[in-house]
């Protein structure tokens, strides 16, 4: 029989029980916590796979719904309704005469609140009535001032309103009378009256989805009652070139499924054919007026001919419909490439990706009168607008983007030319304009006096509209800042875009009506240039190099700047001293650049007399800075580093876009064969 031992032993062995419990449950505790920790983070990973695997695929149904689009935009677009020319016509909606507190009386003093305050004597009594007298009177006199200067100023402001009211309806009805106009010259069947009603007839059509181009050149022949037309089709890219988008756990990325290429050519051509097809629907349809018997339609993309390398329209598809014709098909039905290749006679390019062109049947310089581009010929010259009216146009434009806008005093103005307001919730707020009637580049400075001026008046945004362009420095200074530059062509494209009208310079090559700015100096002295100045890490010798190209193909040997050839021959392009911490320069005028030139390629090659051996492994740490013409640094271009075994480098490039800028292109491809290699890339025969 056992017994509990109350002594020493007994003690200890019970604190020891304790331990042992407190440990156990210590380790409870720790191994509940570490669970709740792993489900937590179970939890975390199951949402966050969640999350991913959601947004993937949100991002395969934006795809599919993209691709349903652009396969049933032919379809979609049928049921949009017809242009017609009373959706032209502008309400005379004036708002009503708000003169806001001036509207109201200037209330009178109230002589009841005037009352004497009691004395204790007579006298005391007699001068406290005379003080509340005084001061009565007193509040009166300026009450009834205040009352006469409120009354002047209502009588002031309602003559400005009567003014402003009386303009804005003169404009309306001049604009409604010019409709009217255009109508009546569509029945007449007048060749510059057709072409800008169905010109407006595409430019307003809801068939067309964002960010497809409208830009049409356009003839009429009266005498065949035939439309003739370039239509800017969608590049190929508009097909996404991802088919789907799952996420990978184990990689924790998304991975993009590529769609496959034949799926992707075979929609381009359907969407060229439905453009096409479309395009000819919203012309007949807009037609009420009996004016066209048959249309003519090249649709052309704007890009580089593979054949020349060189810019231009490259035309895809070339039909030429009757009215009859065209009106027996049930487009919604159709097979759109049938439609057109069988149906209509038309042509279509077997592989419009790759940019194979077709013959067109006419086009509308051949027509015999004058082609209009992006409206008719009553267009006002921008170059010659009066500076007033130009900046009214201007407001205009924004106004009709769906801002509040107002020009700006002549004076006092603080280098605004227009007040703007941009409605939106997030990318809104207030935009300060600037308007620069230029033939001339535009220099960096006038934006950099821009982002000034945006800073002194606390605006979100500064936009520089000019009817000339901007070159690189300005694009540099501008890059990252909240300031947009408009060109000359980009604005007339946005005011045809909007239903305004404008022209950059006088119809068939006539000679301007009058200079707004001075004319650029000859290309042999070129005035307006930058200066491109080369630095970069390490000890080893280089030359720095510039070639004028069309494409990837240099002009010619003279246009390949080098230290035996140091200028071209227009001096467009000219090495120079190099300043401060640059070890090569090169002065170049853009302006000056051969038309043919739409490429200035910017090379590093090893020199080597000064090192045999070297390669540009050392070559690292390379900037271009880009300076005016009194050396003011406008903006720095980062440029590859070079690697080991390759002896020369193409820097980057500078491209000449649509518009006539310039864009800085990142260059990298190595050559382990020297200049001599890269020169050959570029259809130089190096001896």
């Amino acid at each position: 029989m056992s017994r509990r031992s109350t002594g020493v032993v007994g003690v200890w062995a019970e604190m020891q029980r304790q331990q042992q419990r407190q440990y156990e449950a210590e380790a409870r505790a720790r191994r509940l916590e570490a669970q709740r920790a792993r489900a937590h983070q179970r939890r975390i990973a199951q949402s966050h796979r969640e999350y991913r695997q959601a947004e993937a695929h949100r991002r395969t149904e934006e795809l599919e719904a993209r691709v349903a689009s652009l396969r049933g935009l032919l379809a979609a677009g049928c049921l949009a309704p017809a242009f017609h020319a009373d959706s032209l016509l502008r309400a005379e909606e004036i708002e009503p005469f708000a003169p806001g507190p001036l509207a109201h009386p200037v209330p009178m003093p109230d002589p009841a609140l005037y009352q004497a305050q009691s004395g204790w004597t007579a006298n005391r009594r007699a001068q406290a009535q005379a003080e509340a007298r005084a001061r009565y009177d007193h509040d009166l006199r300026m009450a009834q001032a205040a009352e006469a200067r409120r009354r002047q100023d209502l009588a002031a402001y309602r003559e400005q309103y009567e003014a402003w009211a009386g303009a804005r309806r003169d404009e309306v009805r001049r604009h409604n009378a010019g409709v009217a106009a255009v109508v009546e010259g569509v029945r007449r069947r007048e060749p510059e009256a057709v072409v800008e009603y169905f010109s407006a007839a595409l430019y307003s059509s809801t068939a067309w989805p964002d960010g497809f181009p409208r830009r049409v050149a356009a003839a009429y022949d009266a005498a065949a009652g035939q439309l003739v037309l370039d239509w800017e089709l969608p590049g190929y890219a508009v097909v996404p070139e991802a088919k789907a988008v799952r996420y990978v756990a184990s990689l924790d990325q998304d991975k993009e499924s590529p769609r496959p290429v034949t799926q992707r050519r075979a929609l381009y051509r359907e969407v060229v054919a439905q453009c096409v097809l479309l395009a000819l629907h919203d012309l007949f349809a807009a037609d009420g007026l009996g004016a066209l018997d048959s249309v003519a339609l090249n649709g052309f993309v704007d890009d580089h001919d593979p054949v020349t390398g060189r810019p231009g329209q490259i035309v895809l598809a070339t039909v030429m419909a009757t009215r009859a014709a065209f009106e027996g098909l049930h487009l919604a039905q159709v097979d759109p490439v049938s439609c057109l290749s069988d149906g209509l006679r038309g042509q279509l390019s077997a592989r419009p990706d790759q940019l194979t062109a077709v013959r067109p049947a006419r086009r509308p310089d051949e027509v015999g009168n004058r082609v209009v581009s992006h409206g008719g010929d009553s267009e006002p010259d921008l170059y010659t607008m009066d500076p007033v009216a130009f900046e009214g146009l201007v407001a205009e434009l924004f106004r009709a983007m769906g801002m509040q806008a107002v020009t700006t005093q002549r004076s006092n103005d603080g280098g605004v030319d227009v007040d703007a307001l941009d409605p939106a919730p997030i990318r809104g707020g207030k935009i300060v304009v600037q308007v620069k009637r230029y033939r001339a580049t535009v220099p960096p400075t006038a934006v950099r006096d821009l982002f000034g001026t945006v800073q002194d008046a606390g605006a979100n945004k500064g936009v520089l509209v000019t009817t000339s362009r901007f070159g690189p420095g300005s694009h540099a200074f501008a890059n990252g800042k909240p300031l947009e530059l408009i060109s000359g062509e980009e604005l007339v494209d946005l005011l045809h875009r909007h239903g305004l009208r404008g022209r950059l310079g006088p119809r068939d090559g006539a000679a301007p009506d009058g200079p707004t700015t001075a004319a650029p100096e000859p290309r042999h002295l070129p005035a307006d240039y930058n200066v491109l100045g080369m630095s970069w890490s390490g000890a080893v010798a280089l030359d720095i190099c510039a070639l004028v190209c069309a494409g990837n193909r240099v002009l010619s040997d003279d246009h390949f700047v080098f230290y035996n050839n140091p200028g071209t021959p227009d001096g467009s392009v000219q090495e120079i001293d190099p300043s401060g911490r640059d070890k090569a320069a090169l002065r170049v005028s853009f302006d000056a650049l051969p038309d043919a030139a739409d490429r200035l390629a910017l090379v590093a090659a090893i020199d080597p007399e000064a090192d045999p051996h070297a390669d540009l492994s050392g070559f690292s740490d390379a900037r271009i800075r880009l300076l005016d013409p009194h050396l003011t640094e406008l903006g720095e271009l980062d440029v590859s580093d070079g690697r080991p075994g390759e002896t020369a480098l193409v820097l980057g490039s500078f491209r000449r876009r649509p518009n006539g800028d310039w864009d800085f292109v990142l260059g990298g491809k190595g050559y382990p064969g020297g200049l001599e290699e890269l020169l050959r890339d570029y259809g130089i025969d190096v001896d």
